[in-house]
């Protein structure tokens, strides 16, 4: 019956729940808060309205363990009202004896923003960007810590409010200037190099050995400017320097560069060289399984994707890899569920959003593949290859004005190198009217680049218009004397048919099969070679095979089977 003994047992049990929550045993929280809530519902009285809003919190953060997250929100606004019971309390009842007790509990009280930033971090995880984005701004910005800045910077940078979240990421600066990702997050939204490095230079100054800093940030504005060269040799000074040599994080950054720049070999040596010496990377590991993938790599990309999911499969990359390895065994159903899958988890991820791009190409839905190109331009403005699958739509639906207009605008946006001279006589090529202006270009693409691997295709493919099997055969020879390509074997086998070099033609073929040994075009060349009765009746028909790898809209056995059993076993794409 002693006040002061009942109130010092009750602070003892919020006590024990804070301890365990602090511990981390949320399970054990979960239930004793739910029972004392109970007891408290039933007797007001038992519970101070501070006591029930430290459990109240304390219960949600339990159930947001359990990854139950609508509940979890659920209950933090329960607390969230509860607070407002207690500030009211306050107000009109003010402490006379009991002060300094009063701000000791005020002390240990569960911070409300804390609970507002668990809300809207449920919010995300549901997807209700909007909800979580109303639940930050109603902090006060001079409340707002780093944490919640950062995450109200992404919201309105993927609700394509840039203004706002260049703001937010200025101010995440500002409180923490090595905050790297929200320099990235600045540079992907045009700000300029040296702003963002003068937001950083009193920190670099101030440091030692953070002098690389500057440079790092030079080479991520160039990433994002599509001056893909001089971020290659920028990240090259940075990875030999002694103290960041066998970085994990560069090496990834540099494979991914390279990739950008259409630089097969050299991403790929890159991305085994980070994998070595991270066996549990799974950053930059859906665009390592894609070129191997597309290189005809298919087991080895299995083995890859099973490696990946044993380490996480609450990640879009293993997704991204088993429908990269779908893809190219033509199981195009499946390889769009899995895309489905990918974006589910992040749906931010535009390797995800290419593949259910190829895929529904592929199984001629070009419409809603369109979709997908469009929103993985507007996250990667500077990956050509976004850019590539939207104007391979265009030209499958006879769009080739607007395949041109596309292709002038990349020409034009991103200078002339020799990606963009391929993209823009690609669509020449569609043209009888632009074949000239075709070969121009592709002749300027190769004076800047001659081991162009889709330049070489794309010349070889006008040559065998144009009849010029000799002068083909020249310049296949010429890039195979310094890279090995399944597409370039195979052209030269067709090409040594066209003249009659039945012997050469079929090893290389064979070499072709060897690459890739998929590649259903060299076996039909093969099996055509042997059918042909008379030497003279042989013909040529070349496709240079969009680098995507099997881009056939034939074949399409087995996959349409499987379309309803697959596809539609998932929301195949939600604009927010």
């Amino acid at each position: 019956n002693n006040p002061l003994k009942a109130n010092r047992l009750k602070m003892n049990v919020i006590e024990h729940v804070r301890e365990m929550a602090a511990a981390g045993l949320h399970s054990n929280v979960r239930i004793i808060s739910s029972l004392l809530l109970t007891m408290s519902t039933n007797n007001p009285e038992l519970l101070s309205p501070s006591q029930k809003y430290q459990l109240l919190v304390y219960h949600a953060d339990a159930v947001f363990h359990d990854k139950e997250y609508r509940n979890a929100a659920c209950k933090y606004n329960m607390a969230l009202q509860q607070k407002k019971v207690i500030s009211k309390t306050s107000k009109v009842r003010p402490s006379s004896t009991g002060g300094t007790a009063s701000a000791v509990q005020a002390q240990n009280l569960p911070s409300e923003i804390e609970v507002k930033y668990k809300i809207a971090e449920c919010y995300t995880i549901l997807k209700l960007d909007k909800d979580a984005i109303a639940v930050l701004e109603g902090i006060p910005s001079r409340q707002r810590t780093p944490k919640i800045n950062m995450m109200l910077a992404n919201l309105y940078r993927k609700a394509g409010q840039e203004r706002s979240a260049v703001t937010s990421y200025k101010e995440v600066l500002r409180q923490c200037p090595l905050a790297l990702d929200a320099i990235i997050g600045l540079l992907s939204l045009s700000v300029k190099g040296a702003e963002v490095a003068s937001m950083t230079m009193d920190v670099i100054q101030s440091i030692p050995n953070l002098d690389w800093l500057s440079v790092w940030i030079k080479a991520h504005a160039f990433i994002h400017g599509g001056d893909n060269q001089r971020a290659i040799n920028t990240i090259c000074s940075l990875e030999k320097k002694s103290l960041l040599r066998d970085n994990v994080d560069l090496l990834v950054t540099l494979a991914d560069v390279y990739f950008r720049a259409g630089d097969t070999k050299n991403s790929i040596l890159k991305f085994e060289q980070a994998q070595m010496l991270d066996p549990y990377l799974i950053k930059g590991m859906d665009v390592y399984g894609y070129l191997m993938a597309r290189e005809g790599h298919l087991e080895d990309v299995e083995v890859l994707g099973g490696r990946l999911f044993n380490i996480s499969d609450q990640h879009a990359e293993p997704w991204v890899i088993s429908g990269c390895h779908s893809f190219y065994s033509k199981r195009y159903s499946r390889a769009l569920y899995l895309g489905a899958k990918a974006i589910q988890l992040n749906s931010n991820s535009v390797q995800a959003l290419l593949l259910k791009g190829v895929a529904l190409r592929n199984m001629g839905r070009v419409q809603e593949a369109i979709i997908h190109f469009r929103e993985a331009m507007r996250l990667a403005p500077c990956r050509l290859d976004c850019y590539e699958g939207l104007i391979d739509c265009y030209l499958a639906s006879n769009g080739i004005r607007e395949a041109m207009g596309m292709a002038n605008n990349i020409y034009k946006t991103l200078g002339a190198n020799a990606q963009t001279l391929t993209i823009l006589a690609t669509v020449c090529l569609e043209d009888p009217m632009t074949q000239e202006k075709a070969k121009t270009l592709l002749d300027k693409a190769l004076a800047q680049r001659p081991d162009y691997i889709k330049a070489v295709v794309k010349k070889a493919e006008l040559l065998s218009r144009e009849q010029k099997y000799e002068e083909g055969i020249a310049l296949l020879r010429n890039t195979l004397a310094n890279q090995s390509d399944c597409v370039l074997h195979r052209m030269l086998g067709d090409f040594l048919v066209a003249v009659n070099d039945y012997q050469e033609a079929m090893d290389q073929y064979s070499i072709a099969l060897s690459l890739d040994p998929n590649d259903q075009k060299s076996l039909e060349g093969m099996q055509k070679m042997e059918k042909e009765e008379s030497p003279t009746d042989a013909t040529v028909e070349l496709d240079g095979d969009d680098m995507e790898g099997s881009g056939e809209e034939g074949d399409l056995e087995g996959s349409d089977s499987e379309a309803v059993q697959w596809a539609d076993q998932e929301q195949w794409f939600g604009m927010q």
